[in-house]
């Protein structure tokens, strides 16, 4: 089994181990030397990570996606871990399982496939549950939609997060439609299922997790609207207001025209879709930030760029740790006396004795 993982990882920790490179960039310290700026990853997380001297030895050994055994040192920079490389050479991929370097849902995707086509088979509008059966009965798009990611990085950022993200969207429908009675509930689920059916194309999901050609292109937005154009024309006479409504949900879900939404939201379905797609999203970030987090210990984490803050950790808050007396040093907190050293006892006091009597003229 791979030794040791991203999440198991400490401060001041000397380790070797391999990883694989998420992000490689080669940069030019003041001097005119070069400097590696890494990011290394396996299924528990990512880490930053810095190599300082000799990298133009083996800069040009590597690149990203590859795989690596680094030795070095984890320190923390600016409240947050981070790896310094003393050495790094590439591993070959039959070396490595790859299970081991690429995040995946907890959950089985076979089990929440089946999920997911329960809701469907349950819904009440034949027009929509024609929709997503026409869609879902195409093999190559239900293999990518149990695969895919739902995000590169900020939320659901592993294997079968995207369904996963899609039935906890599905339940929050289900929980918040009956408080507004105007609200079409195959609808919201139609629209919870599909708006981002465009990142099974979008993302690639092969070592690591980035965007295909296609995806840089085009987005998945407007992937998600060709997905649909043309898997409508399977279901018989189906409504073009209707098929307008599943359009617009799809291109409104991001809220606001600067967040990449070609139109805001124009009908009660829609608002409230991107409401609970932001909701979902935004607390798996949150809980994936203190996840994440290896910092100092103290009450907040590192400042997190896609939530624009930092977050409190809520029970050490509420239950903080037995605060130190700050008369005694902290070493002789952390252990009792006879598990010390007392080798450095001794030449301690014999160094203050000498100082005392050069200090006070002998």
């Amino acid at each position: 089994m791979k030794s040791p993982y991203i999440a198991g990882i400490e401060a001041n920790q000397t380790l070797t181990g391999v990883f694989l490179v998420q992000f490689k960039d080669v940069r030019q310290k003041k001097s005119g030397e070069v400097f590696l700026n890494l990011v290394l990853a396996d299924r528990t997380g990512d880490l930053e990570a810095k190599m300082w001297d000799n990298a133009d030895k083996v800069a040009d050994t590597f690149e990203k996606d590859d795989f690596v055994r680094v030795k070095g040192m984890a320190q923390v920079f600016q409240n947050r871990l981070q790896f310094t490389v003393h050495t790094l050479t590439r591993v070959d991929e039959r070396e490595v399982d790859l299970l081991d370097f690429l995040p995946a849902s907890k959950r089985d995707p076979e089990d929440m496939f089946r999920e997911l086509g329960a809701i469907i088979e349950g819904m009440g509008n034949p027009h929509l549950r024609g929709l997503l059966q026409a869609i879902f009965r195409d093999e190559a798009i239900a293999h990518k939609f149990k695969r895919a990611p739902a995000a590169k990085t900020i939320h659901h950022a592993w294997l079968a997060g995207l369904i996963e993200h899609v039935l906890s969207l599905c339940s929050l429908c289900k929980a918040v439609a009956p408080l507004y009675p105007a609200v079409d509930l195959d609808l919201m689920l139609t629209g919870a299922i599909l708006h981002d059916i465009g990142k099974t194309e979008e993302l690639t999901f092969g070592r690591s997790f980035g965007y295909s050609d296609i995806g840089q292109l085009i987005g998945h937005i407007n992937i998600g609207m060709r997905i649909v154009s043309e898997k409508i024309g399977e279901v018989p006479d189906f409504p073009a207001p209707l098929r307008i409504l599943v359009e617009h949900m799809i291109l409104s879900h991001h809220g606001e025209l600067e967040y990449g939404s070609p139109k805001t939201p124009m009908f009660a379905e829609a608002m409230l879709l991107h409401h609970l797609d932001n909701l979902d999203s935004k607390m798996e970030t949150m809980r994936a930030a203190l996840d994440k987090d290896r910092g100092p210990d103290n009450n907040f984490s590192g400042f997190v760029p896609s939530l624009e803050r930092q977050v409190l950790r809520k029970e050490r808050f509420l239950n903080p740790p037995p605060a130190q007396d700050p008369r005694k040093p902290a070493a002789a907190q952390q252990a009792p006396r006879e598990n010390r050293d007392p080798r450095a006892s001794a030449s301690n006091s014999a160094m203050a004795d000498q100082l005392k009597k050069a200090l006070l003229g002998g």
